[in-house]
């Protein structure tokens, strides 16, 4: 019988099989950014952003330093300020509680729902205080969240939604792009990003003017020019080498997520009726597969079995907000966030990146299908 590892392992990403074929072009990008002598902002960067908005359809991209200043600068530039309070979702990333501390404010968590995992309407306005300055709304795996009935809220309380989309850059929701159904939308360029740099960054997507503005003016610590600060605001400029990595990769980047598209519908077919939830694409959202994620009954177990058969698979997240340490002392409940606990649970993630093989993919499916079957010692 054939050993369960016999075949190369899959790793959940490659980026070398990204960057491979862009290593000339990277190269040169260097070499253009170190003859200019201009290595903070500049031509490079204001080319970035420029491209960054018309590709993301908004009138607006703002860069900065990374996905989470992204979002501190983002609410400080919608006047969150110290003693205010932003509902956040219970199940995310870390950075989106901890860029609302940064900010000064303090995070309120709310449920999500168990389609997309965005806030539950719901729950969000039940959150809300005379203290809420803000809702964070936050698109997973590259998914966007029900934003219509969240905008809604908003409006009616007067209250201003953020999108922290550091997982989605080109999905959609309802027909429309991320970034132009709320006040704005925040990027992360961390290098595993579906657009990723070669190092960190982020950026701020946005129709309106006065915030584009005004972030601007926060993330190069209120200079407004000549060193008159009007605004105390912080350094979280972004640097024209990312910015110019950047500009290649975005070049590719439409197509990189058709591919990845490709490779989830690869996933369906070769997983409908097995025992796994399969990720959501409701009509009319367009879902750019930053990961692709199942709910797993026996979720740890079926993990350590792909682990066995060199299948790298990843858990985003295990520990919801709630319950992280950090926020102990503000004595949340974790009976207050059914659906975030259960996802906690669940949710697995599998391999998924331009260069992912047909073949790839069918191991993986193989396996976990070998999993359920209960068959041990069947090799995938």
């Amino acid at each position: 019988m054939k050993s369960p590892v016999a075949d190369p392992p899959i790793p959940l990403l490659d980026l070398s099989r990204t960057h491979a074929p862009l290593a000339a072009a990277l190269a040169g990008d260097f070499a253009r950014v170190l003859a200019s002598g201009q290595f903070i902002l500049g031509a490079e960067h204001d080319a970035f952003e420029r491209e960054l908005a018309a590709s993301s359809g908004v009138r607006h991209a703002i860069g900065v330093s990374s996905g989470t200043s992204a979002i501190s600068i983002a609410l400080a530039a919608l006047g969150v300020s110290p003693g205010d309070e932003v509902v956040v979702p219970a199940f995310t990333y870390f950075a989106t509680a901890s860029a609302v501390v940064q900010a000064g404010a303090r995070p309120i968590f709310a449920d999500v729902e168990p389609r997309r995992f965005g806030l539950a309407p719901e729950a969000a306005e039940a959150a809300i205080t005379p203290r809420t300055r803000a809702i964070l709304a936050v698109h997973l795996y590259g998914l966007a969240c029900d934003l219509a009935p969240l905008q809604a809220i908003a409006s009616r309380r007067g209250i201003p939604l953020l999108e922290d989309a550091a997982q989605a850059i080109g999905a959609s929701d309802a027909g429309r792009p991320i970034g132009v159904s709320s006040a704005g939308a925040t990027l992360s360029f961390f290098p595993t990003k579906n657009l990723g740099a070669l190092g960190d960054a982020g950026a701020i997507l946005t129709e309106r003017d006065d915030l584009a503005a005004r972030a601007r003016l926060l993330r190069v610590h209120g200079d407004a020019g000549n060193y008159r600060h009007t605004a105390l605001g912080t350094n979280a400029r972004l640097d024209a080498l990312q910015a110019a990595f950047l500009r290649t990769k975005l070049r590719h980047l439409p197509a990189w997520t058709e591919e990845r598209r490709s490779l989830a519908s690869l996933y369906r077919a070769a997983l409908q009726g097995s025992p796994v939830t399969l990720p959501e694409e409701p009509e009319g959202s367009r879902h750019t597969y930053h990961q692709f994620t199942i709910r797993a009954p026996r979720r740890d177990a079926l993990q350590a079995w792909l682990a066995e058969r060199g299948i790298a698979t990843r858990v985003y997240y295990p520990i919801p907000l709630p319950a992280q340490p950090v926020f102990a002392e503000q004595g949340w409940s974790a009976d207050s966030f059914p659906v975030s606990n259960r996802a906690a649970a669940e949710v697995l993630s599998l391999p998924i990146f331009p260069g992912l093989t047909e073949g790839e993919v069918g191991r993986v499916a193989g396996a976990l299908r070998a999993f359920y079957d209960n068959r041990p010692g069947r090799s995938a």
